[in-house]
């Protein structure tokens, strides 16, 4: 049984959270919150498995509640924010970067078109999240980016590569990176290493909730040096800028170096999804591209990323032991898709390195 404490002061939100959560009987609800400080107060009561914590609260906000949770009684926290309330995005990504393991929207009436398919969304979330090993939190990434280095960061080989699986130094021209569950910290923390004068593009899909990828871009902007913008139908890519996929889009290349938009299909349930662009590089740029496949649930990506592979290209997955959630890329893995398995850290360094 998973135990759930609820934490929003909208009397609809909660007696809708309370009916869904009700409806499933792996789930039980242990207590409900108004505010940020009693959301404290029934986390070291209840000892939830998972919190569902609102951002604009009166008394006290979602990120000042998680911060604190995660700083003395860590528990795996989903952030659930309004796309309307756009004042909120730059808190709901320091929430995520407090702690929280990953944010969904507030949910639907049941007269609304998505009601199932959010509703399913958030069950599947809350159970895989409490399975979710948190930590204490006692500094941001960007304070623990400043401190120093007690030892390099290694790469660690998965298989031992063939020779021509390894493009050239000076030959990578162009970097693909899917990530899921957990990704846009894991994407700060790579960001961070990137250099302004980065030689090649790189250009992401990050699975997130319809709404909240402009929030992340402008988050990911203040919090790095890198160029980063959403991609748009037609734009020529370059060196040192960052591009993401927008909502409901596939995102592709094309062989004049321009970015392709399509609303084709979904791949893996997803749009955009990181197979669309991992097939996109492996056909366009073959052994002049590196494939990154980061934490998250799933498979999306990961036959993509072994078709890079197999075209020439460098790839690379996120290891285990810093993944929130290592499907996709535990997929790749047992594919032999990747060539290094590597932490976010290092593979900021890998990718700096094959660019040189």
């Amino acid at each position: 049984m998973i135990k759930v404490l609820i934490v929003d002061d909208s009397h609809t939100t909660m007696e809708y959270l309370k009916h869904l959560l009700d409806s499933d009987d792996g789930i039980m609800i242990v207590g409900i919150a108004q505010n940020g400080k009693q959301a404290i107060e029934l986390s070291k009561k209840k000892q939830p498995d998972v919190i569902l914590m609102d951002i604009n609260m009166p008394k006290m906000n979602g990120f000042e509640a998680t911060r604190i949770i995660m700083e003395n009684n860590p528990v795996p926290i989903i952030i659930m924010s309004s796309i309307h309330d756009i004042k909120d995005t730059a808190i709901v990504f320091r929430a995520m970067e407090a702690g929280a393991v990953t944010l969904l929207n507030k949910p639907w009436g049941m007269d609304h078109p998505d009601y199932k398919r959010d509703s399913e969304d958030l069950l599947q979330n809350i159970k895989l999240m409490s399975e979710v090993k948190v930590i204490k939190r006692s500094r941001s990434i960007r304070e623990s980016a400043k401190m120093p280095e007690t030892r390099p960061p290694v790469a660690r080989p998965v298989v031992k590569p063939v020779a021509k699986q390894i493009a050239k130094s000076g030959r990578i021209s162009v970097i693909a990176i899917g990530a899921s569950a957990g990704g846009p910290l894991v994407l700060q923390e790579i960001l961070l290493k990137i250099p302004k004068n980065f030689p090649v593009p790189i250009l992401i899909v990050q699975h997130i909730s319809s709404g909240f990828i402009d929030g992340l871009i402008k988050w990911l902007g203040q919090t790095t040096e890198c160029t980063i913008q959403l991609a748009a139908h037609g734009e020529i890519f370059l060196p040192g800028h960052v591009y993401f996929a927008p909502d409901d889009y596939h995102m592709g290349v094309n062989n004049s170096s321009q970015i392709i938009l399509s609303k084709a299909e979904p791949e893996n349930s997803s749009r955009p999804a990181i197979s669309f662009l991992f097939r996109s590089m492996a056909k366009v740029y073959g052994a002049e591209a590196s494939g990154v496949l980061l934490t998250g649930m799933g498979k999306d990506g990961a036959d993509e990323l072994k078709l890079m592979r197999d075209k020439g290209a460098v790839t690379i997955a996120q290891d285990k032991k810093s993944s929130l959630v290592h499907g996709m890329a535990g997929e790749a893995i047992k594919l032999d898709a990747v060539m290094y398995e590597l932490s976010p850290e290092s593979i900021a360094d890998k990718l700096i390195s094959i660019v040189q």
